[in-house]
């Protein structure tokens, strides 16, 4: 699999995991120099805490298209160290 943003490889793994529709990369397969920090967290009733990043791509920023959960609550345990995307970032 692979997630895409404005014309770049932003992560791709061969090991992912499905969670409501949402393939979830392993963190390391996250390319890091596309990335930058953000202090948006939002709460899921099951998962628990979401933390975001943003990607940064030739210039362009793409707010909190990175997603994953630090901490995850007992029911999402297969999701800790991933991240899944949104935001018009392609994962095919």
């Amino acid at each position: 699999m692979k997630a895409e943003w404005n014309g770049v490889v932003i992560a791709e793994s061969d090991d992912t995991v499905v969670v409501e529709g949402n393939h979830y990369f392993p963190a390391n397969a996250l390319k890091r120099e596309y990335v930058v920090g953000s202090n948006h967290h939002t709460m899921c009733s099951w998962k628990g805490e979401a933390s975001y990043y943003s990607l940064l791509v030739d210039g362009d920023l793409n707010p909190d298209a990175v997603w994953y959960y630090a901490e995850p609550k007992e029911a999402a345990a297969e999701i800790k160290g991933r991240v899944a995307f949104w935001k018009g970032v392609k994962v095919s």
